[in-house]
C-alpha cells in the first residue's frame, strides 16, 4: 500500500472512531517516511486519546524537531499539542521557531497568539495578534480576542474601546457583554442595560450566551444599587449554567474521600535532596479567594516573579502517571498514586518552568486548584513554600457565585451544590494541615486587605524573603495578568469586598444554613 494510501485511511479510521486501527496506519506511514510531520502529529493525537502521555509527546517532540521552515500551520499545531501535554520547554522553542515570522495569514497569527498565552507569555500574543491586524485581519470575534489580551495587559481603556467596537460591529457573544461590565464601575449615564437587555431578546435560550448575558446584567445592575433585579438576574444566569454544567455531586464526594485516603503522611515523605536554580512558590486556595492579589502583591518583590496561573503541576503529574486526562485530577490518576516516581515529578517540573524565572531567584506558580495538590506537591518539592488562601466562607462562596467559570468549577451555579463543595474543600485543607504540619502557610484575605504590611511581612518570613514595602503598592505593578481579576487588581489593596455577599442576605440564607452545617462539624 502506497504511503499516500496509509494517510487516507489513517485518516478516515480517525474520522469514524477506529482509534486503534488509525494508529496501526500511522506506524506504518512513519516508518516509510518518518520525516512527516502530519502524521506524527496525527499518531501523538491517537495515542493521546487511548490515555498515554508519555508516548504522545515523544512524538509531539519528534514533531517539532522534524518542522517545515516556512509552514505556520504546522508550528501552531506542534505548539498546541505540545502544551496540552506539559512540554513547554519545548512548545517554547517551537513557537520560536523562525516559520512564524513568515506568516502574514490573520487566522493563523490568531492560532499562534492562543498557543502563547497558554504558555503565559502575553506580550507576545499580543504582538502576534497586533500583526494580524496590521496584515488586514479584522473581525468581530478577533476585536473581542485581542481586547482580551489587552486587559490582561493592563491596557484597560484600550481593552474597553476595542470591545465596545467588537459590539458595535454585530459581535453577538454573550461573554462579551460580561467581560465589558466587569472593566469598570457601571453608571446611570454611562452603562450597557439597553444593549444587553436587546442581546437578551433574540439570544439562543439557554446557551452559555444566554447565561453570560444575564451575569452581564446582573454586574452592571449591581454597579447602579438595584440590588434585586440584579440578583434575579445573577439567580437565572446561575440556574442556566447549573443545567448545562451537569454537576455530579456524588462523583466529587467521592473524590475528596478517594484523595484524603490515598494521602496518609506515611504516603507523603519527600523525596532526598535539593534542587539548584529558581525556587517555585504555590499559591493555592478557593477560587475568588485572593491568589491574584496575593501573587500580585508578590511579584512587586525584587526576587520574585509571577509566572501567571500556571497548570504545570498538574500536566507533570500526568506525564509522570502516564494517565492523561482533562481534569486536574481524577480517580483514576488517584489510583496511580503509588507507582508515581516523585523524585521524577520534581525533576520534570524544574526542568520544564525554571525558565519562567527569567533570572529572578523565585518565581510564583498560582493555579488555586492546586489546593487539590498539596500533598503531592510537597511529596515532589519539599522545599517549595506552599501560600494558601483563606477568606471567609460567605464571601468566598458569593464571590464564586457570582463568577462565571464556563465548563470549570461546576458545582459554583448553584448555593446548595456551592455549599457542598466548600465542605469537601475544607475537610481536604484540614487533612493537609493534619498529615503535613507547617508545611502550608495560611494566608487570611481579610488580614491581607486590613492589615497588608503586618501581614505580607509573614508571608515574606515564611517564604526566606526580606521585607520590601513596596509589595504592596499594587499599582507599580504592570505586569500581565490573565485572571478574572484582571482589571480590578490593578487598583489599591482595598477591603471593599469584605462582607459584600450581606446586600443579598435574604436571598442567600440557603447558602448560609448550608455552610453553617459544615462549619459546626
Amino acid at each position: 500500500m502506497s504511503a499516500e494510501r496509509l494517510w487516507l485511511r489513517a485518516q478516515q479510521y480517525v474520522a469514524t472512531g477506529q482509534i486503534a486501527a488509525a494508529r496501526i496506519s500511522l506506524e506504518s506511514l512513519l516508518n516509510r517516511e518518518p520525516q512527516r510531520t502530519d502524521a506524527r502529529m496525527l499518531l501523538a493525537s491517537t495515542i493521546l486519546s487511548e490515555g498515554r502521555v508519555r508516548e504522545a509527546a515523544a512524538h509531539a517532540i519528534m514533531a517539532a524537531k522534524l518542522l517545515p521552515p516556512h509552514d505556520a500551520e504546522a508550528i501552531s499545531a506542534t505548539a498546541h499539542c505540545l502544551l496540552r501535554l506539559g512540554e513547554m520547554v519545548v512548545a517554547r522553542d517551537c513557537l520560536n521557531h523562525p516559520g512564524t515570522a513568515d506568516t502574514a495569514d490573520g487566522q493563523m497569527l490568531l492560532a499562534l497568539a492562543h498557543a502563547q498565552q497558554k504558555l503565559g507569555d502575553h506580550p507576545a500574543a499580543l504582538t502576534l495578534m497586533d500583526r494580524a491586524l496590521a496584515n488586514g485581519y479584522d473581525t468581530p470575534e478577533f476585536r473581542y480576542y485581542r481586547s482580551l489580551q489587552l486587559q490582561f495587559n493592563g491596557r484597560i481603556d484600550e481593552a474597553r474601546r476595542e470591545l465596545e467596537e467588537s459590539l458595535r460591529r454585530g459581535l453577538n457573544v454573550g461573554l462579551a457583554s460580561w467581560t465589558l461590565a466587569r472593566m469598570r464601575r457601571q453608571t446611570l449615564d454611562a452603562n450597557h442595560l439597553v444593549h444587553i437587555r436587546k442581546q437578551l431578546q433574540t439570544v439562543e435560550r439557554g446557551s452559555e450566551d444566554h447565561a453570560a448575558l444575564e451575569f452581564a446584567q446582573f454586574k452592571e445592575l449591581e454597579d447602579l444599587c438595584q440590588y434585586d433585579e440584579a440578583f434575579a438576574a445573577l439567580k437565572r444566569g446561575n440556574a442556566l449554567m447549573f443545567a448545562r454544567a451537569r454537576h455530579d455531586g456524588a462523583h466529587e464526594r467521592a473524590l475528596f474521600d478517594a484523595l484524603i485516603a490515598a494521602t496518609p503522611a506515611s504516603a507523603l515523605q519527600p523525596h532526598v535532596g535539593k534542587f539548584d536554580g529558581p525556587q517555585p512558590i504555590f499559591i493555592v486556595g478557593m477560587p475568588r479567594s485572593g491568589t491574584t492579589l496575593l501573587d500580585r502583591i508578590l511579584d512587586n518583590h525584587s526576587m520574585v516573579i509571577s509566572t501567571g496561573e500556571r497548570d504545570d503541576f498538574p500536566r507533570q503529574l500526568r506525564w509522570c502517571a502516564d494517565r492523561y486526562g482533562q481534569e486536574l485530577i481524577d480517580l483514576p490518576l488517584i489510583e496511580q498514586f503509588e507507582q508515581i516516581d516523585f523524585a521524577e515529578l520534581g525533576r520534570r517540573y524544574l526542568e520544564q518552568t525554571q525558565w519562567r524565572a527569567h533570572g529572578k531567584p523565585f518565581y510564583l506558580d498560582k493555579l488555586p486548584s492546586n489546593a487539590l495538590l498539596v500533598g503531592l506537591i510537597h511529596r515532589a518539592l519539599p522545599e517549595a513554600p506552599i501560600l494558601h488562601m483563606v477568606r471567609d466562607p460567605m464571601d468566598v462562596c458569593f464571590s464564586n457565585y457570582k463568577a462565571l467559570f464556563g465548563g470549570t468549577h461546576r458545582y459554583s451555579y448553584d448555593l446548595q451544590a456551592l455549599a457542598t463543595h466548600y465542605g469537601h474543600y475544607r475537610r481536604l485543607m484540614q487533612h493537609w494541615h493534619a498529615v503535613l504540619p507547617g508545611r502550608l502557610f495560611d494566608v487570611k484575605y481579610r488580614d491581607l486587605v486590613t492589615n497588608p504590611q503586618v501581614c505580607v511581612r509573614a508571608i515574606l518570613d515564611y517564604c526566606g524573603l526580606p521585607f520590601e514595602a513596596g509589595c504592596i503598592d499594587l499599582r507599580r505593578n504592570t505586569t500581565a495578568v490573565n485572571t478574572l481579576s484582571s482589571a480590578q487588581v490593578r487598583e489599591p489593596i482595598h477591603a471593599r469586598t469584605l462582607g459584600e455577599w450581606q446586600r443579598y442576605e435574604s436571598q442567600l440564607a440557603p447558602l448560609q444554613a448550608a455552610l453553617q452545617l459544615w462549619l459546626t462539624e
